[in-house]
């Protein structure tokens, strides 16, 4: 599945190129994406810049040339407000949590699967991506099934719940991103669990 453009990774804005009369210049900006860290590559045929943080900025001279500045938040909203508001709300994340072993929701979880379809749902072309998890306990490759089960059961209640099979994306990452590191073979039921992001 195609990642969607949850939060603009980056807002590009070309002036007048074409009128003489008008400075011929391009602006690129790198917005901040939901904790993701991100960067992008400006270039013409004379230079290049890379923006590495957010609200770095390039604009291109007339000539090719790339001047590399910092804009602010407080900047970018003064000066942007309508390409802002086009943006799609912050993805909304939950948790589930399991039974130890199983790819069966703990009964409180299964409670929550009904605000995650009306999240999705309520949305414009709503996507949902379940990232399945585990504890340490048992072979690591095992655990790797393990959370692909997880995650895959998570996605055909959800289907069976009436939302399209092709707007959900299954994961998963075994235990090599604990909630709460332990040590091999330690029970940790914040570790059994899958990370539903809605976009």
């Amino acid at each position: 599945m195609a990642p969607a453009p949850h939060r603009s990774l980056l807002l590009a804005l070309s002036a007048c190129l074409c009128a003489a009369a008008c400075a011929p210049a391009s602006r690129v900006l790198l917005l901040p994406q939901d904790g993701v860290k991100s960067a992008v590559n400006v270039s013409t045929a004379t230079a290049s810049v890379e923006l590495s943080s957010p609200y770095a900025v390039a604009e291109i001279g007339r000539k090719g040339n790339v001047e590399q500045l910092t804009s602010s938040e407080a900047e970018v909203r003064e000066r942007y407000p309508t390409l802002l508001s086009l943006q799609p709300p912050a993805p909304q994340r939950y948790t589930l949590n399991f039974q130890p072993g199983t790819s069966d929701l703990t009964p409180e979880s299964m409670a929550g699967l009904d605000a995650i379809l009306a999240a999705a749902r309520a949305r414009s072309g709503g996507e949902i991506v379940i990232v399945g998890h585990t504890d340490r306990q048992g072979a690591a490759d095992d655990n790797d099934a393990l959370s692909l089960r997880r995650a895959d059961a998570i996605r055909d209640v959800l289907v069976a719940r009436g939302f399209k099979a092709d707007l959900i994306d299954a994961v998963g990452r075994g235990e090599r991103e604990p909630v709460v590191p332990t040590d091999d073979d330690v029970p940790e039921p914040r570790n059994r669990r899958a990370d539903i992001i809605v976009r």
